[in-house]
């Protein structure tokens, strides 16, 4: 009986570990597939493309003709310039309110810190396509529609996921850190950012990586308040030039999707290290 149970329990194993791979292998083919259609389209020529499917591979791949085309016709330069001034201030802002206001929330109690909170959960709920009427109408009144600055303004605001990011850190750190200080004569300024706010790069970089990944790929608010798309280009807006009522020119769509993929890889790469840690310490509350 042993026998035949231990048996049973490696063939139990065996069974588990070939459905776990082949769930993992099945996700990785889905998740892959896209991408890899799109690098083989974006090296087919127009004819290539006209009478061949999506997964055949291109006569060659040193045609770069279409990367040329994506990024003069769209004006992909400007767009990325654009998207880059967009990103810095964003993330410089959305970092020093949200945490900021987090440090406000964890280390001072007072009347309303908990209603605070709670309207924060209840804002997360609450679909952003649903305000969008009454704060275009608000950018409208003040001008501020059709104008970078304003579109920077309104990416500005501070993301919840972000406040509570923080607070999560800000609960890991002791807070006879805050009365040392202020004992040796430093203001709450003085704490927050001579003090914690360096002790809170785990957390700065968890916070960036969320709040730049959404602002670079924002489409529907850049298409709505950043009407002139010759003046105004951003990179979520730059690879619709060649959308129109006669089709799309997916050749060189994918080869502008190509090229915007390229500035977010190479920052994966080069901070792998430093995503994959502030990530898992932003889960762990001791």
């Amino acid at each position: 009986m042993k026998a035949n149970s231990g048996f049973g329990s490696k063939i139990g194993k065996i069974f588990f570990t070939f459905c776990k791979y082949a769930l993992l292998i099945f996700a990785s083919f889905v998740a892959l597939i896209p991408l890899v259609s799109c690098v083989v389209t974006a090296f087919k020529t127009k004819e290539e493309y006209n009478t061949t499917n999506v997964m055949t591979l291109p006569e060659s791949w040193t045609y770069f003709e279409n990367f040329v085309v994506a990024w003069k016709q769209a004006n992909m330069g400007k767009a990325f310039l654009n998207s880059f001034i967009v990103m810095v201030f964003v993330l410089i802002g959305s970092t020093l309110f949200s945490s900021m206001l987090a440090y406000v929330l964890n280390r001072f109690q007072f009347r309303g810190n908990k209603l605070i909170r709670n309207l924060f959960t209840i804002a997360t709920m609450i679909p952003g396509i649903a305000t969008q009427v009454t704060i275009y109408q608000i950018m409208y009144s003040l001008g501020l529609v059709n104008s970078l600055a304003g579109y920077i303004i309104l990416m500005l605001g501070t993301d919840v996921i972000s406040i509570y990011i923080f607070l999560q850190y800000f609960d890991n750190l002791p807070k006879t850190l805050d009365e040392a200080a202020i004992l040796d004569g430093c203001t709450y300024f003085g704490v927050f950012f001579k003090i914690l706010l360096p002790l809170l790069k785990p957390a700065i970089v968890t916070s960036a990586i969320l709040k730049g990944v959404s602002t670079y790929n924002e489409y529907y608010m850049a298409n709505l308040y950043l009407q002139d798309k010759n003046r105004l280009p951003v990179v979520s807006t730059s690879l619709f030039t060649f959308t129109g009522p006669m089709g799309s020119q997916y050749n060189y769509i994918c080869a502008g999707v190509i090229i915007t993929v390229i500035p977010m890889l190479i920052l994966f790469i080069f901070c792998q290290k430093q995503i994959c840690s502030g990530m898992a310490l932003g889960a762990v509350k001791e």
